[in-house]
């Protein structure tokens, strides 16, 4: 490890380094961020193109005290190195280790938790206003990418930020474009000089003294500024943010320090909402992650020598890809069928959809709100939307899923891929609370499958469904079982009976099962013999099985990787209590909270719900009863 990073004790010794060395310091932090990404996972390339503008950042202002708010958290990797977690970062995304986005329990110069897109100006925004209201004069800063600018939520911002007129810098992190070398250098050029002291003096002055002229002093003014945001528009794209109210600047080199230090100065002394325009280059710095910016976004371990990502070798096929190329299949099939994600057409398994059908597929950018209404608009002119989207990023959407499908019961179907715990993304991806959120809203059918054969099935299921549809399926691999086409739709609301026994009914739901039968043979071992049942349907509930099990055995326990408020079990005990049967009833699942980031088994094992701590679980259950 060098010196410079690991000697850097607070962000404000940045202010005694010389332009060089802020420059070596913007390769020790990619080196640090390479080697521990390369060993823990991460989201890398969005880090690396951001590592001069963080540099700049806290070699301008002064956090905490000066806010800065990162939009997402994918790129904060070098944030938290300059901010007292070197030596911590080893620990990026693991156990009891330091998160993969800014949290506000972390570290005071975190100061808004993040994980969701676009939220940074509205925060930021919130922040300026706090400050106005104690009279204070720090600095907010929300550092926002062009990806997340896509979401409706920042151009709500925007046109608020516009209208409120305070004093806030909008950064906007582009790494979409590239810069062209004339018309870059002349408008990063002309944006140092329209913001410098001497010119917005200058400005100020001639205002003044146009309005002094008799007669056409009004008049005057309204040329001038018309000539000013004719050459604006000329030279730079920022006429959008104009309209809004907010003072455009850019765009820049991102990877200028000089350019973004000198900038930065002189907009922080401008008066109301400022927007930066920056250019960068993720993966900047490290060849594989530039030449395959997706891959190396969220990436697991890999050989940071060759930029090999690590893989099991022989491991089962994922339930995304499962789903992505058994879409394709039903797609074959029926040409009413339309794919449509937001911003995730790699992490959906869309890719195979997208290149065989290209006009049936619509990648809406970060916009989980109009997907689910497009996708409504869609099924009123008789076509079968998929809407692909992870469970955590299906909540943005709430709203558009109850009134714009549900209420008018359209044939819609959400692909709701990440359900359950995924790992070391933290507790702002976890899906763990779709079961509650979607079961008590009217006309959805919602099944989870518990295996990659009969996720096929559900999906098959679903284009013969003529209401909303739901098939949630966890991250990672599934069992590896043979692949085969040779199979028949789902029965609507009817579960499956795995295995017999008398003890009680164990009753789980999606790819807790195989989980369940592990159990069952582990107390069988005991000497207490359980049944198994696989719910299949979070709604309908299997009422005639479930009804029999719980006056066969009187012990009912349900197995879910959900919260357990609102969730399956919940609705298993609603299902009794209406039916006027009482069993003794134990639901097993996550806890009233947010679960931390950790590896999958971990997570499990924290929280009681691996095969050894359900074991025991059931087992003092049932000797209790």
């Amino acid at each position: 490890m060098s010196h410079l990073l690991e000697n850097l004790e607070t962000p404000a010794d940045l202010k005694d380094f010389s332009l060089n060395e802020l420059t070596v310091l913007a390769q020790e932090l990619r080196d640090e961020i390479i080697n521990t990404v390369s060993h823990t996972g991460g989201h890398l390339a969005s880090s690396l193109g951001i590592v001069e503008l963080t540099i700049a950042l806290h070699y301008v202002m002064n956090s905490p005290r000066d806010k800065i708010i990162w939009d997402v958290g994918h790129q904060a990797y070098a944030h938290k190195l300059l901010t007292g977690r070197l030596n911590l970062f080893n620990t990026l995304r693991q156990l009891d280790g330091i998160s993969g986005f800014p949290k506000r329990k972390e570290s005071p110069h975190d100061c808004f938790d993040v994980g969701h897109s676009s939220t940074s100006i509205s925060a930021a925004l919130g922040m300026a206003v706090g400050r106005d209201c104690k009279e204070l004069n720090n600095k907010v800063v929300a550092v926002i990418g062009d990806g997340s600018l896509t979401a409706g939520l920042a151009f709500e911002a925007l046109n608020h930020a516009g209208h409120l007129d305070r004093n806030m810098i909008i950064i906007l992190n582009d790494n979409e474009m590239s810069i062209s070398p004339n018309v870059g250098a002349l408008s990063s050029f002309l944006s140092r000089k329209m913001t410098s002291r001497l010119f917005v003096r200058f400005k100020r002055e001639t205002e003044i003294f146009l309005k002094s002229v008799p007669r056409f002093g009004k008049d005057l003014v309204q040329l001038a500024k018309r000539t000013e945001d004719s050459f604006k528009a000329f030279v730079t794209p920022g006429m959008l943010f104009e309209a809004f109210g907010i003072e455009y600047v850019g765009p820049i080199d991102g990877h200028s320090m000089d350019e973004l230090i000198e900038t930065l100065q002189n907009v922080s002394r401008l008066d109301g909402p400022s927007l930066i325009h920056v250019v960068t280059r993720k993966g900047k710095g490290y060849q594989p992650a530039e030449d395959n910016p997706a891959l190396f976004h969220g990436v697991g371990p890999f050989d940071k020598t060759s930029g090999k990502v690590k893989t099991t070798t022989g491991a089962p096929p994922s339930y995304t890809s499962v789903f992505g190329e058994y879409l394709c299949q039903l797609a074959e099939k029926d040409s009413r069928l339309v794919a449509i994600t937001a911003a995730m057409c790699t992490g959906t398994g869309l890719v195979p959809f997208a290149e065989r059908f290209p006009k049936r597929f619509f990648d809406v950018g970060i916009a989980e709100q109009h997907a689910v209404t497009l996708a409504a608009g869609m099924a009123c002119e008789e076509l079968r939307p998929v809407v692909a989207i992870y469970s955590t990023f299906l909540q943005r959407a709430y709203d558009n899923v109850l009134h714009d499908v549900c209420l008018q019961n359209l044939p819609v179907t959400f692909a709701l891929d990440r359900g359950g715990l995924v790992g070391a993304d933290g507790p702002t991806h976890h899906g763990v609370f779709d079961l509650s959120y979607l079961r008590h809203i009217p006309n959805v059918t919602v099944a989870v499958p518990r295996d990659e054969l009969e996720l096929k099935r559900a999906m098959l299921t679903a284009t013969t469904s003529d209401g909303p549809f739901v098939y949630r399926y966890p991250r990672g691999n599934g069992l590896g079982l043979q692949q085969t086409d040779d199979f028949k739709p789902l029965t609507i609301g009817q579960g499956e009976k795995l295995r017999e026994g008398q003890a009680a009914t164990l009753v789980s739901i999606g790819t807790f099962a195989e989980t369940a039968m592990d159990v069952a043979v582990k107390l069988s071992e005991k000497g207490i013999e359980i049944a198994v049942v696989d719910a299949r349907f979070l709604k309908p509930l299997d009422q005639e099985l479930l009804i029999a099990e719980a006056r066969r055995t009187g012990n009912i326990i349900t197995l879910e990787e959900n919260v357990l408020a609102g969730g399956f079990g919940s609705a298993v005990m609603e299902l009794m209590e209406k039916n006027r049967l009482y069993p003794r009833v134990m639901r097993l699942g996550l806890p009233d909270e947010f679960i931390q980031q950790g590896s999958h088994d971990e997570l499990l094992k924290l929280h009681g719900l691996d095969v050894d701590g359900l074991t025991e679980k059931i087992a003092e259950f049932l000797e209790n009863n």
